[in-house]
This record gives structure tokens, C-alpha cells and sequence, in this order.
């Protein structure tokens, strides 16, 4: 399963599980305070709790983005390697061209 999915679904759950309890103890007139509350808790839960799901979640992320520019701009790596020699001479002092 993609991290970034079970990362999001892991988040929702505990969200849902804390308002739910929330929702019983304060009851339906105080609903906004509880969902406000789930919100809260389930954002502290998430960055305590699922630290390791998260930078799965963040290096797969990152990896497809590199694929993707990397299909859509196949010239990207020379040119990349142009601008850094360019750069390099440039502060050897050498001039270029």
C-alpha cells in the first residue's frame, strides 16, 4: 500500500475515533467543540505517533516527483551540469567562452 495513503488514513481514523468519544461525553449540542477538540489531539497524536509513516510518506513523494520532472525534461540533467561548470568557473576566476 502507497505510504502517503495508509499515512492518511491512519490520520482519519484517529480523528474519527476522538470525535466519536468526544461526541458521547460532551454530547450533540457541543459537537463543533468536540470536532474542534479531535482536530487538535488527532494532530498531536499523528506527529508523535506516526513520525515513521510520515517520512515514508515524504520520500515516496519525493520520489515520484523526481521521476515525473524527470520524464518530462530528459535534457534537465546536462544542463543542470552546464550552469554548475559555469558556476564553478566563475568563482575559480577563470572566464568562460
Amino acid at each position: 500500500m502507497r505510504a502517503w495513503l495508509l499515512y492518511s488514513v491512519a490520520r482519519v481514523g484517529i480523528f474519527a475515533a476522538l470525535f466519536l468519544v468526544l461526541y458521547l461525553v460532551l454530547g450533540s449540542t457541543w459537537w463543533w467543540v468536540a470536532a474542534l477538540a479531535a482536530a487538535l489531539m488527532a494532530a498531536a497524536i499523528s506527529f508523535l505517533a506516526l513520525g515513521h509513516l510520515r517520512g515514508a510518506a515524504s520520500t515516496q513523494l519525493a520520489a515520484s516527483r523526481e521521476r515525473r520532472q524527470a520524464a518530462d525534461d530528459p535534457d534537465a540533467a546536462s544542463e543542470d551540469a552546464e550552469v554548475d561548470d559555469q558556476a564553478d568557473a566563475g568563482r575559480s576566476g577563470t572566464p568562460t567562452s
